[in-house]
Protein backbone atom coordinates (compact mmCIF):
# COMPACT_ATOMS: atom_id res chain seq x y z
CA UNK A 1 0.00 0.00 0.00
CA UNK A 2 0.79 3.77 -0.20
CA UNK A 3 1.82 5.70 2.71
CA UNK A 4 -0.45 5.86 5.45
CA UNK A 5 0.50 9.12 6.79
CA UNK A 6 1.76 12.24 4.89
CA UNK A 7 2.98 14.77 7.18
CA UNK A 8 1.26 14.50 10.32
CA UNK A 9 -1.90 13.88 8.73
CA UNK A 10 -3.16 9.86 7.95
CA UNK A 11 -5.05 8.84 4.63
CA UNK A 12 -8.15 7.31 5.45
CA UNK A 13 -7.77 3.54 4.31
CA UNK A 14 -10.49 4.22 1.27
CA UNK A 15 -8.39 6.07 -0.89
CA UNK A 16 -4.78 4.67 -0.46
CA UNK A 17 -3.32 2.98 -3.51
CA UNK A 18 -0.71 0.12 -3.94
CA UNK A 19 3.42 1.83 -3.75
CA UNK A 20 3.52 1.76 -7.48
CA UNK A 21 0.58 3.65 -8.40
CA UNK A 22 0.36 6.02 -5.14
CA UNK A 23 0.61 10.16 -6.56
CA UNK A 24 1.74 11.11 -2.83
CA UNK A 25 5.11 11.86 -4.11
CA UNK A 26 3.52 13.89 -6.47
CA UNK A 27 2.61 16.27 -3.62
CA UNK A 28 4.43 19.33 -3.01
CA UNK A 29 7.35 19.01 -0.35
CA UNK A 30 5.86 21.33 1.99
CA UNK A 31 2.38 22.34 2.13
CA UNK A 32 0.94 25.42 0.30
CA UNK A 33 0.56 28.58 2.17
CA UNK A 34 -2.12 30.11 0.22
CA UNK A 35 -4.03 33.60 1.35
CA UNK A 36 -7.79 32.43 0.51
CA UNK A 37 -8.87 29.40 1.50
CA UNK A 38 -10.41 26.65 0.07
CA UNK A 39 -14.32 25.36 1.14
CA UNK A 40 -15.20 22.26 -0.01
CA UNK A 41 -18.92 21.32 0.17
CA UNK A 42 -18.56 17.20 -0.59
CA UNK A 43 -21.60 15.66 -1.15
CA UNK A 44 -20.97 11.83 1.08
CA UNK A 45 -20.97 9.91 -2.23
CA UNK A 46 -17.89 11.52 -3.15
CA UNK A 47 -15.97 10.09 -0.20
CA UNK A 48 -16.33 6.67 -1.14
CA UNK A 49 -15.00 7.52 -4.85
CA UNK A 50 -11.71 5.91 -5.10
CA UNK A 51 -10.26 8.29 -8.15
CA UNK A 52 -11.73 11.67 -6.57
CA UNK A 53 -9.57 14.45 -6.31
CA UNK A 54 -10.48 16.61 -3.15
CA UNK A 55 -7.71 14.94 -0.70
CA UNK A 56 -5.00 15.91 -3.42
CA UNK A 57 -6.31 19.37 -2.76
CA UNK A 58 -6.76 19.18 1.06
CA UNK A 59 -3.23 17.36 1.76
CA UNK A 60 -1.13 19.99 -0.39
CA UNK A 61 -2.48 22.95 1.54
CA UNK A 62 -1.44 23.93 5.27
CA UNK A 63 -4.24 22.70 7.24
CA UNK A 64 -6.94 25.63 7.70
CA UNK A 65 -7.11 26.43 4.02
CA UNK A 66 -8.99 23.51 2.21
CA UNK A 67 -11.98 22.85 4.95
CA UNK A 68 -14.14 20.42 4.35
CA UNK A 69 -18.27 20.39 5.13
CA UNK A 70 -20.02 16.54 4.53
CA UNK A 71 -23.74 16.25 3.56
CA UNK A 72 -26.26 16.23 1.64
CA UNK A 73 -28.15 19.49 2.53
CA UNK A 74 -26.57 22.31 5.47
CA UNK A 75 -29.12 23.25 7.50
CA UNK A 76 -27.95 26.59 9.14
CA UNK A 77 -31.47 27.51 10.63
CA UNK A 78 -30.88 28.30 14.09
CA UNK A 79 -34.08 26.32 15.06
CA UNK A 80 -32.65 23.42 14.00
CA UNK A 81 -30.61 22.72 17.27
CA UNK A 82 -27.72 20.60 17.09
CA UNK A 83 -27.66 20.19 13.15
CA UNK A 84 -27.19 24.24 13.59
CA UNK A 85 -24.17 24.02 15.81
CA UNK A 86 -22.88 20.71 13.68
CA UNK A 87 -22.65 23.63 10.82
CA UNK A 88 -22.25 26.49 12.78
CA UNK A 89 -18.70 27.14 11.32
CA UNK A 90 -19.94 26.88 7.70
CA UNK A 91 -22.58 29.54 8.87
CA UNK A 92 -19.77 31.92 9.89
CA UNK A 93 -17.95 31.74 6.24
CA UNK A 94 -21.16 31.97 4.50
CA UNK A 95 -21.89 35.23 6.14
CA UNK A 96 -18.80 36.47 5.66
CA UNK A 97 -18.37 39.28 2.57
CA UNK A 98 -15.65 37.68 1.71
CA UNK A 99 -17.20 34.74 0.21
CA UNK A 100 -17.57 33.57 -2.70
CA UNK A 101 -19.33 31.08 -4.42
CA UNK A 102 -17.41 28.86 -7.53
CA UNK A 103 -20.50 28.02 -9.70
CA UNK A 104 -21.78 28.65 -13.47
CA UNK A 105 -25.43 29.49 -12.29
CA UNK A 106 -26.88 32.39 -14.34
CA UNK A 107 -26.03 35.19 -12.21
CA UNK A 108 -22.35 34.15 -12.45
CA UNK A 109 -19.60 36.50 -13.67
CA UNK A 110 -16.28 35.76 -14.93
CA UNK A 111 -13.70 35.46 -11.43
CA UNK A 112 -11.66 37.30 -13.09
CA UNK A 113 -13.83 40.45 -12.85
CA UNK A 114 -12.94 39.74 -8.64
CA UNK A 115 -10.84 42.42 -7.09
CA UNK A 116 -7.04 41.04 -6.97
CA UNK A 117 -6.02 40.34 -3.41
CA UNK A 118 -3.79 43.16 -2.31
CA UNK A 119 -3.36 45.14 1.02
CA UNK A 120 -6.74 47.10 0.85
CA UNK A 121 -8.32 43.58 -0.34
CA UNK A 122 -9.12 40.80 1.96
CA UNK A 123 -8.45 37.67 0.97
CA UNK A 124 -11.85 34.92 -0.32
CA UNK A 125 -13.27 31.77 0.48
CA UNK A 126 -14.22 30.12 -2.51
CA UNK A 127 -16.68 27.84 -1.78
CA UNK A 128 -16.53 24.71 -4.03
CA UNK A 129 -19.33 22.20 -4.41
CA UNK A 130 -17.59 18.76 -4.44
CA UNK A 131 -19.83 16.16 -6.30
CA UNK A 132 -21.42 14.84 -9.55
CA UNK A 133 -23.55 17.31 -11.48
CA UNK A 134 -27.01 16.62 -10.35
CA UNK A 135 -25.21 16.17 -6.85
CA UNK A 136 -23.91 19.79 -6.75
CA UNK A 137 -27.06 21.06 -8.53
CA UNK A 138 -29.46 19.79 -5.66
CA UNK A 139 -26.78 21.18 -2.72
CA UNK A 140 -27.17 24.43 -4.82
CA UNK A 141 -31.03 24.49 -4.79
CA UNK A 142 -31.11 23.54 -1.26
CA UNK A 143 -29.03 26.10 0.43
CA UNK A 144 -30.51 29.87 0.12
CA UNK A 145 -27.75 31.16 1.99
CA UNK A 146 -25.34 29.95 -1.32
CA UNK A 147 -27.51 31.35 -3.79
CA UNK A 148 -27.19 34.66 -2.25
CA UNK A 149 -23.13 34.70 -2.31
CA UNK A 150 -21.48 36.73 -5.04
CA UNK A 151 -21.57 33.30 -7.62
CA UNK A 152 -18.07 33.21 -10.12
CA UNK A 153 -17.31 31.05 -12.77
CA UNK A 154 -14.40 29.72 -14.45
CA UNK A 155 -13.94 30.83 -18.20
CA UNK A 156 -11.39 28.27 -19.30
CA UNK A 157 -11.89 27.83 -22.76
CA UNK A 158 -9.52 24.55 -22.08
CA UNK A 159 -10.85 20.79 -21.43
CA UNK A 160 -10.25 18.97 -18.01
CA UNK A 161 -6.67 17.46 -17.23
CA UNK A 162 -8.96 14.56 -15.15
CA UNK A 163 -9.02 12.42 -18.46
CA UNK A 164 -10.16 9.55 -17.41
CA UNK A 165 -13.26 10.45 -16.17
CA UNK A 166 -15.87 11.55 -18.05
CA UNK A 167 -17.23 15.31 -18.25
CA UNK A 168 -20.77 16.86 -19.42
CA UNK A 169 -18.91 19.55 -21.29
CA UNK A 170 -15.68 20.50 -21.97
CA UNK A 171 -15.54 23.39 -19.60
CA UNK A 172 -15.91 20.89 -16.32
CA UNK A 173 -13.55 20.83 -14.21
CA UNK A 174 -12.66 18.87 -11.16
CA UNK A 175 -12.75 20.01 -7.53
CA UNK A 176 -9.01 20.15 -7.50
CA UNK A 177 -8.45 21.69 -11.29
CA UNK A 178 -11.19 24.64 -10.15
CA UNK A 179 -9.25 25.42 -6.46
CA UNK A 180 -6.32 25.29 -8.25
CA UNK A 181 -7.09 27.84 -10.90
CA UNK A 182 -9.09 29.77 -8.55
CA UNK A 183 -5.51 30.11 -6.41
CA UNK A 184 -3.49 30.57 -9.16
CA UNK A 185 -5.41 33.36 -10.13
CA UNK A 186 -5.61 35.50 -6.78
CA UNK A 187 -2.22 34.08 -5.01
CA UNK A 188 1.23 35.27 -5.68
CA UNK A 189 2.41 32.37 -6.51
CA UNK A 190 2.34 31.96 -9.78
CA UNK A 191 3.30 28.17 -10.14
CA UNK A 192 0.76 27.12 -7.84
CA UNK A 193 -1.67 25.70 -10.32
CA UNK A 194 1.02 22.94 -11.70
CA UNK A 195 2.03 22.43 -8.52
CA UNK A 196 -1.29 21.55 -7.57
CA UNK A 197 -2.07 19.17 -10.25
CA UNK A 198 0.88 17.11 -10.43
CA UNK A 199 -1.04 14.10 -8.49
CA UNK A 200 -4.07 14.27 -10.46
CA UNK A 201 -1.50 13.94 -13.97
CA UNK A 202 0.21 10.94 -12.18
CA UNK A 203 -2.84 9.76 -11.25
CA UNK A 204 -4.59 9.56 -14.62
CA UNK A 205 -1.30 8.50 -16.14
CA UNK A 206 -1.26 5.47 -13.97
CA UNK A 207 -4.30 4.87 -14.76
CA UNK A 208 -3.63 4.88 -18.46
CA UNK A 209 -1.19 2.35 -17.78
CA UNK A 210 -2.76 0.31 -16.10
CA UNK A 211 -5.67 -0.12 -18.90
CA UNK A 212 -8.20 2.99 -18.46
CA UNK A 213 -8.86 4.49 -21.48
CA UNK A 214 -9.19 8.31 -22.24
CA UNK A 215 -12.71 9.68 -21.93
CA UNK A 216 -13.86 12.64 -24.22
CA UNK A 217 -16.60 14.67 -22.63
CA UNK A 218 -20.59 13.89 -23.69
CA UNK A 219 -20.83 17.20 -25.15
CA UNK A 220 -18.19 16.30 -27.68
CA UNK A 221 -19.27 12.62 -28.63
CA UNK A 222 -22.88 14.27 -29.17
CA UNK A 223 -21.09 16.64 -31.26
CA UNK A 224 -19.21 14.01 -33.51
CA UNK A 225 -21.88 11.31 -32.85
CA UNK A 226 -20.15 8.66 -30.97
CA UNK A 227 -22.37 8.99 -28.00
CA UNK A 228 -23.75 5.94 -27.68
CA UNK A 229 -27.44 6.53 -25.66
CA UNK A 230 -30.36 8.26 -26.60
CA UNK A 231 -29.69 11.90 -24.94
CA UNK A 232 -32.73 13.11 -22.35
CA UNK A 233 -34.00 15.86 -22.09
CA UNK A 234 -32.06 16.91 -18.76
CA UNK A 235 -28.72 16.36 -20.73
CA UNK A 236 -30.25 18.10 -23.76
CA UNK A 237 -31.06 21.10 -21.74
CA UNK A 238 -27.30 20.62 -20.07
CA UNK A 239 -25.39 20.88 -23.05
CA UNK A 240 -27.34 23.49 -24.86
CA UNK A 241 -27.30 26.00 -22.34
CA UNK A 242 -23.56 25.49 -21.80
CA UNK A 243 -24.23 25.86 -17.73
CA UNK A 244 -22.06 23.57 -16.61
CA UNK A 245 -18.79 26.00 -17.79
CA UNK A 246 -16.45 25.78 -15.04
CA UNK A 247 -18.15 23.49 -12.76
CA UNK A 248 -16.47 21.53 -10.27
CA UNK A 249 -17.54 17.78 -11.42
CA UNK A 250 -16.02 14.38 -10.22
Amino acid sequence: MGRSRIGNWPIPFWFRRPSVVCWCPFLPSERLTTLCRIVLLQHPAEEKRSLRTAPMLSQALIPGRCLIFKGKKFPLNRQVNWVFFRYEDLRNILSSPYSVLVYPSKDATDIKDLAPVSETQHPYNFIIIDGTWPQAKAIYHSMPELRKLRQVKLVTGGTSEYIIRTQPTDGCLSTLETAALALSLFEKNSNIRDILLRPLKALCQFQLEHGAVTHQSTEYRVRNNTYPKQIGRRLSKLLGSGETNGLPHS
